[in-house]
């Protein structure tokens, strides 16, 4: 059984070895170094600080299992209710509709937030995150060509977006 719940600090050393799992086997996060706890308590500590940037672990079995949460999308203040989406599924959980709980969580807190538009920067590549976007009603917005090296390639973002009727 998986658990969604707003994420706590004792969660932190999960959420970098997830985070970790992407930056040294595939291209959903540009890192190319593996980050430490003490790096990653910033990041932490934002969405821990303010209701705007929630950041929300699917826990299962005792541990978390995967992440989602909401960020700045750009500093301007006309971009304020505009807020960006990251979600990170352990490499041993993934397949097991963590995400779609994960997303459909983060989602209505998006609502209650009051925001109006979620982007999503996601690897040309990466087709089931596509596709899981897709399924919550993102739609192709634009692509970035070549703007990130790694692995020795070129990687291209593809943004996504979803727009709230308010």
């Amino acid at each position: 059984m998986v658990t969604i719940r707003k994420a706590v600090i004792q969660d932190l050393p999960d959420l970098v070895e997830i985070y970790n799992q992407s930056v040294l086997n595939n291209t959903a996060t540009f890192d190319l170094n593996p980050v430490t706890v003490e790096q990653r308590r910033q990041w932490f500590d934002l969405h821990d600080q303010t209701e705007l940037y929630p950041l929300l672990v699917a826990e299962r079995e005792g541990k978390a299992a995967g992440y989602a949460s909401l960020s700045i999308f750009r500093e301007k203040e006309a971009f304020k209710s505009t807020s960006e989406i990251s979600i990170y599924i352990d490499k041993d959980q993934q397949g097991h509709g963590i995400g779609n709980q994960l997303m459909t969580a983060i989602l209505e807190l998006a609502k209650e937030l009051d925001y109006h538009v979620i982007m999503a920067g996601i690897t040309k590549g990466n087709d089931i995150s596509i596709k899981m976007h897709g399924k919550f009603g993102f739609q192709f917005c634009g692509e970035l060509k070549e703007v990130g090296r790694k692995f020795g390639e070129w990687q291209s973002v593809l943004f996504y977006q979803l727009t709230f009727d308010n």
